[in-house]
């Protein structure tokens, strides 16, 4: 009512004809009324962009803060450490080398051994002496042989100059060519094409069975041939040679034949087409990849490239995803995936090998994001061993070949000035890779919850009754086939030390057993110490001792092709 009665008693006429000072009025207030609208929407707009801005800022700092507190507790071993289980890790070999011993092999307690090996009537090869036994038998498996072979060699290629100051490269060079002297004897390598090769030499049943010394084998040992059927072990032999070439690459004789050879075996693989994968993605479709690989990196040839970056070729179908992140003798893919990473990261061949190569650069970082804890994709046993192998036995040449991975992609990624790789949101800088690889060889090392090395004669305390013919019987005991038996089942130690063998391992429980009869625990295996040498050395003195362009030394210049212009548009 007031309201009304106010509005009742204004002087409408006036406000018809405003007067000056009133116009001036209004005028003053509408100014006034713009300028605090437009302070009040900037200040709104202002404080908008800050909270964005420190939104961002504490996403940025929580990711940093989990690349940086990501295994920041993990307390490292001295480097000294690695280097000094290298030393022991490499006499392994030498205790494995079977035929006619150097004179430098410098195991006392070993001899020369099956020198009659292929020598038998109707032997197509009769030269099979030298090599190295398997493990603890004496069968020398050429398909696990091989991949040993390149491991080593894969990791002299990468750690050239570590070897040279540690005084290990002559001997590393030496284990490597005794392994593929052997391998030129187990087909015929004078020939362009290859039609078959030796697979394996000794029966399983009759090498478990005679638990004698190799140096007292007095039986035939048949070999069993491969014919063109064997793409994988082809593939495998091919990525052993051409891995070795490049090593040997200043013994320009010895490195073309290897070279030669290498890509003869490409001639058996070749029988299995890449459009016919679907049908062989089981046995070999890693290997085709490893070993193509290998051969491109040896001989600079672009055919072999062409072939592994085919679309048809790196479609595995799902065949691998249980087995995705895990290195071993049968599993290729991991180390194929790095191999081409490693090619996009330095020389960038760009189209038409772009898509594919980004394709194994994004497979191998999500790789290495699987071998972390947070990704819970491999479980671990309590004391912090990753379960590569899903639980079974012999967890540790897993862990091993993993731990040379890592170390090896970090090395990649600090040489490529990469700080760090993505897991999803998440960024991890590149010492989280070797805290990882760090965590399973000290593991290996002795940092367990059994408080023992399982590298044999690294340490204050590891496996005594090493299940392994030749270390278990004295040097001067000659036995019967089942006279043996009384050494194997014996629990008294074994009376020659086998220095540098990792052995099985523990259970998934970190549960372990000093008995020779389980070789789920105690024997050790060619192909995993490989793998420990590879991880050794890359964990060994100073992370920027990779040699970043002496495995591209075949490479010619890459002039990337330009990719085809797009189709004309049509409306």
């Amino acid at each position: 009512m007031i309201r009304e009665l106010e509005m009742q008693e204004m002087d409408w006429t006036a406000l018809a004809n405003p007067s000056e000072e009133m116009q001036r009025s209004w005028l003053l207030q509408s100014t006034t009324l713009k300028m605090k609208t437009y302070v009040q929407k900037k200040k709104t707009y202002a404080w908008t962009l800050a909270f964005i801005g420190v939104l961002v800022v504490i996403a940025f700092t929580m990711m940093t803060i989990r690349a940086l507190t990501h295994l920041d507790h993990y307390q490292q071993q001295p480097p000294e450490t690695y280097s000094i289980a290298l030393h022991t890790g490499l006499k392994f070999f030498n205790s494995q080398r079977s035929g006619r011993l150097p004179e430098e092999n410098n195991v006392t307690w070993r001899g020369d051994s099956c020198i009659q090996d292929g020598k038998y009537p109707g032997s197509s090869y009769p030269h099979l002496s030298g090599g190295y036994y398997d493990g603890g038998n004496a069968i020398k498996s050429n398909f696990k042989m091989s991949f040993a072979m390149t491991m080593l060699s894969w990791s002299v290629i990468e750690y050239h100059s570590k070897y040279q100051q540690l005084g290990e490269l002559i001997h590393v060079e030496g284990i490597i060519k005794w392994g593929t002297d052997y391998f030129l004897n187990t087909f015929d390598s004078s020939a362009d094409t290859i039609h078959d090769m030796v697979f394996q030499v000794g029966h399983e049943g009759t090498e478990r069975y005679c638990w004698i010394r190799p140096e007292d084998i007095d039986y035939q040992r048949h070999a069993d041939i491969c014919f063109s059927e064997c793409p994988d072990l082809a593939a495998e032999m091919a990525a052993a040679l051409a891995s070795a070439s490049i090593v040997f690459s200043k013994n320009v004789a010895y490195s073309q034949k290897l070279i030669h050879v290498a890509k003869c075996k490409n001639i058996l693989y070749s029988y299995m087409t890449y459009s016919s994968m679907n049908t062989h993605t089981s046995s070999s479709w890693d290997e085709l990849l490893w070993g193509g690989v290998w051969l491109y990196y040896a001989t600079g040839d672009v055919s072999f490239l062409d072939r592994v970056t085919t679309l048809a070729l790196a479609d595995p179908s799902g065949v691998f995803s249980r087995d995705s992140g895990v290195f071993s003798w049968n599993t290729k893919l991991a180390g194929a995936q790095l191999l081409l990473t490693r090619l996009r990261l330095f020389l960038s061949p760009g189209y038409p090998s772009e898509e594919v190569l980004r394709k194994f650069y994004n497979q191998i970082g999500n790789v290495m994001c699987s071998y972390l804890p947070s990704f819970n994709k491999f479980n671990r046993t309590k004391g912090g061993l990753i379960q590569l192998n899903h639980g079974d036995p012999q967890p540790l040449q897993y862990a091993a070949n993993a731990a040379f991975l890592a170390a090896l992609y970090s090395d990649y990624l600090d040489a490529s000035d990469t700080p760090g790789w993505s897991c999803g949101p998440n960024f991890y800088l590149t010492y989280v890779l070797r805290d990882f690889s760090r965590s399973q060889i000290d593991y290996i090392l002795g940092k367990n919850p059994q408080n023992m090395s399982y590298v044999v004669g690294f340490g204050e305390r590891y496996p005594k009754r090493v299940h392994h013919r030749g270390a278990s019987i004295p040097k001067n005991r000659k036995e019967s086939c089942k006279g043996g038996w009384k050494w194997r089942e014996s629990s008294k130690e074994n009376p020659n030390v086998i220095e540098g063998a990792m052995v099985a391992g523990p259970d998934g429980h970190d549960g372990f057993h000093d008995v020779r009869t389980n070789s789920n625990y105690t024997e050790p295996t060619l192909t995993g110490n490989a793998g420990l040498i590879a991880a050794l050395v890359a964990l060994s003195g100073q992370k920027d001792n990779l040699d970043k362009n002496g495995i591209f030394s075949a490479i010619p210049p890459l002039f990337p092709v330009a990719p085809p212009p797009p189709a004309p548009w049509t409306p």
